[in-house]
C-alpha cells in the first residue's frame, strides 16, 4: 500500500516533478516507465497489500477504505494549499488506527488519539525539511508547502512542531505507564532530533536530506524503545 501511494503521487506529480532538479529524473516523470506501466504496477500492489485484510477485524477493514480517499487526495492539495504536509500527516499516520484496532475491539482511547496527533506534527516537521530541498523550484513552479509558508521563521516552525510531537507522546505515554527510566531515554533520544533541527542548514539540498534521513532513525529507536518497554511489562 505503501507502493501505491508513491506510485500514485509520481503519477499525479509528473508534469511538476520534470520542471524540479531533484525530480526529473524519476521513472514515470523522464517517461522511462509508461502510465499503463504504473497502472499495472498499482494493480499488482493493490492486490498483495489487501492480503492482510484478511485477517484483521472489520473495523480496521473500514478504517483502510476511509484512508483511500485522504491517500488519492494528497497529490493535488500542493496545488490548493499551503499545508500538504498537514494532510500527509492526516493520511500517512492513519496505520495507527488501524494496526490498534486490528488487536482490540473498538474503545475510545485516548492514549492513542494523543500518540496519533504527535505523529501528525512530527511529520508536518520531518516534510518540512524535506520540502526545502527543493523549495527554489517549487516557488518558480507555483507548489505551495509548509517549507514556503515558513521559509521567514523555518527553524521556529519545525522546532514548534517537533515540540509538539513531543508534549502529545509524552502524554501518551505517561497515559499507558508511568516509567521513568523509559521516558528519560525518550527525552535523551527526542533531545538528539532537535540538535540535528538546529544544525540543519536549510539553504543546502544534502544537510536537509541527511536531516529528513535521520528522522527515520529517530523513529526506528523510539519503536525498539516502545517493543522492549512492552517486553519488560509483559
Amino acid at each position: 500500500m505503501r507502493s501505491i501511494g508513491c506510485i500514485w503521487n509520481d503519477l499525479s506529480d509528473k508534469k511538476i516533478d520534470i520542471l524540479v532538479k531533484r525530480t526529473s529524473k524519476r521513472l514515470i516523470a523522464n517517461g522511462i516507465v509508461t502510465k499503463s506501466e504504473a497502472i499495472i504496477f498499482i494493480f499488482i500492489n493493490f492486490l498483495l497489500g489487501s492480503i492482510p485484510l484478511f485477517f484483521i477485524s472489520k473495523f480496521s477493514i473500514a478504517l483502510c477504505l476511509i484512508a483511500l480517499p485522504l491517500i488519492v487526495s494528497y497529490p493535488f492539495m500542493k496545488r490548493i494549499t499551503w499545508w500538504p504536509q498537514l494532510w500527509l500527516g492526516i493520511n500517512f499516520n492513519w496505520g495507527v488506527f488501524v494496526g490498534y484496532y486490528a488487536l482490540t475491539n473498538f474503545n475510545a482511547d485516548y492514549s492513542l488519539l494523543l500518540f496519533y496527533f504527535g505523529c501528525i506534527f512530527w511529520t508536518i516537521a520531518y516534510d518540512t525539511l524535506y520540502g526545502f530541498q527543493d523549495i527554489k523550484d517549487d516557488e518558480k513552479i507555483g507548489v505551495k508547502s509548509t517549507s514556503i509558508k515558513f521559509k521567514k521563521t523555518p527553524k521556529v516552525f519545525l522546532i514548534s512542531n517537533y515540540m509538539m510531537c513531543f508534549v502529545f507522546w509524552i502524554i501518551s505515554f505517561s497515559i499507558i505507564m508511568v516509567d521513568i527510566l523509559f521516558l528519560l531515554l525518550f527525552c535523551i533520544l527526542f533531545l538528539s532530533i532537535i540538535i540535528i533541527t538546529i544544525k540543519t542548514k536549510l539553504n543546502d539540498p544534502l544537510s536537509c536530506e541527511n536531516s529528513f534521513k535521520y528522522n527515520s532513525y529517530f523513529g526506528f529507536f523510539t519503536s525498539l524503545l516502545l517493543i522492549y518497554w512492552n517486553i519488560i511489562l509483559t
